[in-house]
């Protein structure tokens, strides 16, 4: 039998009215990964918070080996205990550089040249983890790629100075990384139970999860329902268990190859800042259009680009029609902290929702409730601030707010990040009535599987398009040889 090293028993929270864990009973064993999945909202987030030290649980207990730890159980307890935890919201401090966010986690580097070493330890790890990372020791966390971010987050909670890291949780790691960067965390994350450590992996990615978890314990509704071997399940089982209806996406987005470009009028017509040459961006009423390549290589540079350039394109360039955006990045770009669900659904609407010059609350509170249930937020009141939400139903929340605003172009970066799988499949759906409805998308994913949702993809490299494959032609072997070479 694996040594046991940390037993939840019974644990429950709850945050007002929202019954976010119940009696929870749960342990993580050493040389194992424990994937846990479940729908935005059923707890996984809450519970790793519980076991990070970061969330007091109302009832249970906490055992680490054979010490009951309930009492006083904090993050300075954890990390002593040998647990790290890699948020979904990344907790990285941004004024500070790579080396001095490593210095925040491990205390023990200190004293005169702590600098030097702090940044030896955590170039290192990510030298390990990451090869080709690009990142230096003394870059400001704030100046960084949310994906080089994240890289950095992973590559503290791995790095070691006086105390083991024996369990590390990993709360959808693999977010803003690219297919190739992912595959380097998932071989490392073996690698690491192999030599005896411990990880908890939790993904929307149900393929990470089976090629990458020993064990897989499911969630729904704040309570765990299932507890078997990886394989024992395939993605059906796993969506099913979760209480979602699978669907193989290819297939079903796969029988319309005919072009939209005959008939339909141009909408978007642009190049990278810098590229003069190669192929443009050419996107036509109706049309879904993907944006592909390694994440950092210009794709959200380029819906920047015409996002600033909204009703105003300049020489060269032409965008006909009012603009929305979908964040990535919705700590920094998306939601508005201070304000409720609602609002911040409905913030890019209030010109509609105007009478005398003053917003009407009643068509506020009609928009908000009709994406509630049209998209599934889950909340008990929209009223409610926009951060007593679980990270993939803000996504939802800023989902809303674009869908639901008059606008032609939506620009969507990377925006399916920590949303689940029954979740995604319905916006898939809800993107598709939208562009027949005449809407056009550009979407930039780092999930090879969601290409196929569009009519054609643009593949970026070093911040340029170096192909332009239409949906009949697209296969991720095409989309990884642009990334890596040039197309000829």
């Amino acid at each position: 039998m694996p040594e046991i090293l940390v037993r939840l028993d019974g644990v429950e929270k709850r945050f007002g009215a929202v019954q976010a864990l119940l009696d929870v009973e749960l342990t993580f064993s050493r040389g194992e990964c424990l994937g846990l999945v479940g729908h935005n909202g059923a707890g996984k987030s809450t519970l790793m918070n519980v076991l990070a030290g970061t969330v007091s649980p109302d009832n249970g207990r906490i055992n680490i080996g054979a010490d009951d730890l309930t009492r006083g159980y904090d993050v300075t307890v954890a990390h002593r205990r040998g647990i790290r935890c890699v948020f979904q919201e990344l907790s990285l401090c941004p004024n500070l550089t790579v080396a001095e966010n490593a210095r925040v986690l491990h205390p023990a580097l200190k004293g005169f040249g702590w600098r030097r070493r702090a940044g030896e330890l955590i170039i290192g790890k990510l030298d390990e983890v990451f090869p080709g990372h690009g990142v230096r020791a003394g870059d400001v966390v704030g100046d960084l790629s949310i994906a080089r971010r994240q890289m950095v987050e992973i590559a503290r909670a791995f790095s070691v100075t006086d105390v083991a890291a024996d369990l590390v949780i990993l709360d959808e790691p693999t977010s803003s990384l690219d297919s190739v960067v992912a595959a380097q965390l998932l071989a490392f994350v073996r690698r690491y139970v192999g030599s005896g450590g411990s990880c908890v992996l939790i993904s929307h990615l149900l393929g990470e999860i089976l090629s990458t978890a020993d064990r897989i314990a499911v969630m729904v509704d704040g309570k765990v329902v299932d507890v078997r071997a990886a394989t024992d399940h395939s993605r059906d089982s796993l969506v099913a268990t979760m209480g979602s209806v699978a669907k193989d996406e290819r297939q079903a987005n796969g029988a319309a190859t005919e072009s939209k470009r005959v008939d339909n009028a141009l909408k978007v017509r642009a190049r990278p800042a810098g590229q003069t040459l190669g192929p443009e961006l050419l996107v036509h009423r109706g049309e879904i259009v993907g944006l592909a390549g390694l994440a950092g290589h210009g794709q959200t540079e380029m819906l920047g680009h015409i996002y600033a350039n909204r009703g105003r394109a300049p020489a060269g360039m032409q965008i006909d029609g009012p603009v929305t955006l979908v964040a990535g990045d919705r700590q920094t770009d998306g939601i508005f902290p201070l304000w409720s669900i609602a609002r911040n659904i409905t913030v890019c609407s209030m010109r509609e929702m105007l009478r005398y010059l003053l917003v009407q609350s009643q068509s506020e509170k009609t928009m908000a409730e009709d994406w509630r249930q049209r998209i599934g937020i889950r909340t008990p009141d929209m009223n409610n601030n926009i951060l007593s939400l679980s990270g993939g139903n803000q996504q939802k929340a800023l989902f809303a707010r674009a869908l639901g605003a008059e606008a032609d172009i939506v620009l969507m970066d990377d925006p399916m990040r920590g949303v689940d799988v029954g979740t995604k499949q319905e916006v898939y759906a809800i993107i598709r009535e939208e562009a027949a409805r005449g809407r056009c998308f550009i979407w930039y994913t780092t999930e090879m599987d969601e290409l196929f949702h569009c009519d054609h993809v643009y593949v970026f490299r070093n911040r340029e398009i170096v192909a332009d494959l239409a949906r009949h032609e697209m296969t991720e072997e095409k989309v990884l040889h642009s990334s890596f070479e040039a197309a000829a």
